[in-house]
């Protein structure tokens, strides 16, 4: 079994795992990105920033199955909620994701991925079952700490919309809705990173914690958000998970 390769867009999102790498982890420079190799709480891993968007994303995740040969690849950060269920601190696992900006129409369907014939992407069962659980022990044992919301998080599974647009105004939010009701969350990374694992065929996984509504309050909440609680949800959601083994062989 391959290393597992965890990625974030933003620093602070994979910051408190990089802070527990093993002493002799090794960083290696490639395409102005860090890799960082090693172990993680006793799981041979390689962590990496994404940077923003999908060609970033599709990028880094490219070079982490080429280079680094992982064996399944785990996508963590925020996300703007999309779904009336859905709120701030909650956490979403995706089911399937897709480009909700992809449209090459009339010469492919709206959404759908040229030449790939289709417009969703699913993440692995087993590896995603793993992160609902570990993420709904988290949230109940976690409850209201300071910096999270007033109210008990939940945890979600389902559609991740992905896009090139920081969605932080409510009629384009709307929009998205009426378009894609199914929708749990948007963000700006999952589905590109999902279509490069499914043409290298690699297991992947997506989990991400809402931090705003996408909405004119976006911005000030995903940078409360990002500096404040991000770092702790995905340390605390994946720990239990390296530690146990369970994502050695998943």
């Amino acid at each position: 079994m391959g290393r597992l390769a965890i990625l974030g867009a933003l620093h602070e999102e994979i910051a408190d795992l990089l802070a527990a790498m093993d002493p002799g982890a090794a960083v290696h420079r490639i395409a102005m990105r860090d890799f960082h190799v090693g172990t993680l709480w006793g799981t041979p891993c390689v962590i990496a920033l994404s940077r923003i968007g999908k060609v970033a994303a599709a990028a880094t995740a490219s070079i982490v199955i080429r280079e680094f040969g992982v064996s399944r690849v785990i996508f963590t950060g925020l996300a703007g909620g999309l779904h009336a269920d859905v709120e701030v601190g909650d956490v979403v696992v995706a089911h399937t994701l897709m480009q909700h900006d992809m449209d090459a129409r009339p010469l492919f369907g709206q959404h759908e991925i040229p030449l790939l014939g289709r417009v969703r992407f699913e993440a692995d069962a087993g590896l995603s079952k793993l992160l609902q659980d570990s993420a709904a022990d988290f949230v109940r044992d976690r409850g209201v700490a300071d910096g999270a919301p007033r109210v008990q998080p939940r945890v979600h599974a389902g559609l991740i919309a992905t896009g090139d647009v920081f969605v932080s105004r409510a009629e384009e939010a709307q929009a998205l809705r009426e378009r894609l009701p199914d929708a749990l969350c948007v963000e700006m990374e999952g589905a590109a990173m999902a279509q490069i694992c499914y043409e290298f065929g690699i297991p992947f996984a997506v989990m991400r914690v809402i931090s705003d509504r996408a909405d004119h309050a976006a911005k000030a909440d995903f940078t409360a958000f990002l500096e404040n609680v991000a770092r702790v949800y995905t340390a605390g959601i994946l720990a239990p998970l390296l530690k146990s083994g369970a994502l050695s062989g998943a």
